[in-house]
């Protein structure tokens, strides 16, 4: 006795739902996950699973079922098929069903939602400054001072709320392990909030389209148990310099490391010399870092072996010297490394062609990065 073709599509349908619901669950939709939050986003995105995997097989095994067994033969290309009446009890089913699932997803979705926002008591503070194209952690004491790092340490376990701001254009602030993530507004302050439950080592990065160096905005976090974090919170320096430099003034906010601080004034003819504050050091984090100089240079002093740009080993040390010493690019060696950031195309070296190095950094470094970049060229230099 033949079945009848509902039978037989039921049949296949529960025979794929049992297959493609198990593979569905399988898959590594996520990386490692790190934090409370991570844990229930991934249940969330397992019970959507669980529930669009059947009306999947569903749908796809009525079209594909109804192609084999009741496509046109030769012959019946004149045909007309029977005629259908509508059939109100599973037109009401097939109404109401979907609008039921639709509603206990949303509201099981908000509750997670909520759950992730949702307060902790004990939870420590960390504000997350960003701009281009860099991240900035700190760390507000009860003594009033300020712990600054350009790496996030977070304790295992430990609720943290983030404060997070933007110094110049849309940012965002992405966790993958953490499964959270939001953006960095300028002149808003949004908060995240995240509880880590597995030590190790994780990227951070942003997910707006921010400039030309969106793709080097990167950062670390490292979870690690909260006696490390209280010894590394010990040993970091009170109200350091931050380490993507002095906001300007108009971007100052509370909550921003170093937003109190005068910003340093614009270069001049003057503008060789190191502004106050700036350092050898800053220098080389920010060549190495955000700046993205190591990238398309090769400079011993910054472990970089980039070969897009000019080999500063060679140029620092023959033609900008040179160049000082004959006074034909400026007053100094100073002059001449801040001309060649500034306005790098403004003596091109042979064998090298414009439009390759960024024209923008006068404007997308503040005037205190850019002399901490002069102060470490020139004493690599020397």
């Amino acid at each position: 006795m033949r079945k009848h073709p509902l039978v037989q599509m039921l049949v296949i349908g529960a025979i794929a739902v049992a297959i493609g619901i198990p593979i569905a669950l399988i898959i590594p939709w996520f990386p490692s996950e790190g934090a409370i939050q991570a844990g229930n986003v991934r249940t969330l995105y397992d019970v959507l699973l669980i529930a669009s995997v059947p009306i999947f097989v569903l749908v796809e095994t009525v079209v594909l079922f109804s192609v084999w067994k009741f496509r046109m033969r030769p012959g019946e290309e004149e045909k007309d098929g029977p005629p259908i009446h509508g059939h109100t009890r599973l037109e009401v089913l097939w109404t109401a069903l979907p609008a039921v699932l639709i509603v206990s997803l949303c509201t099981y979705a908000y509750t997670v939602l909520r759950s992730n926002e949702a307060s902790k008591r004990g939870a420590m503070t960390v504000n997350v400054t960003e701009r281009q194209f860099a991240f900035e952690f700190s760390y507000p004491q009860a003594n009033g001072k300020t712990v600054v790092s350009p790496v996030l340490y977070m304790a295992k376990g430990q609720p943290v709320v983030f404060r997070i701001r933007s110094l110049d254009v849309i940012h965002s602030f992405f966790v993958p392990n953490f499964s959270e993530k939001i953006d960095a507004v300028p002149g808003i302050t949004t908060t995240l909030r995240v509880t880590p439950t597995r030590l190790g080592t994780y990227p951070a990065e942003c997910t707006e389209l921010c400039g030309a160096g969106h793709s080097l905005m990167r950062s670390e976090v490292r979870v690690v148990t909260p006696s490390a974090f209280q010894t590394w919170l010990a040993a970091q320096p009170a109200n350091a310099a931050p380490p993507i430099g002095v906001p300007p003034p108009a971007a100052a906010q509370p909550g921003v490391p170093g937003a109190a601080a005068p910003a340093a004034g614009a270069a001049s003819t003057g503008a060789g010399s190191s502004a106050s504050g700036s350092s050898s050091a800053a220098g080389k984090t920010l060549f190495a870092g955000s700046a993205g100089c190591s990238s398309c240079h090769t400079l011993a002093a910054a472990g970089a072996t980039g070969t897009v740009g000019p080999n500063l080993d060679v140029r620092l040390r023959s033609d900008c010297q040179s160049a000082a010493s004959k006074r034909i690019r400026g007053s100094s060696l100073n002059q001449c490394i801040f001309t060649a950031i500034t306005k790098p195309y403004a003596y091109l070296p042979p064998g090298y062609r414009a439009g390759i190095m960024p024209p923008n950094f006068a404007q997308t470094l503040t005037s205190t990065q850019i002399q901490s970049l002069v102060s470490f060229l020139t004493g690599v230099a020397k």
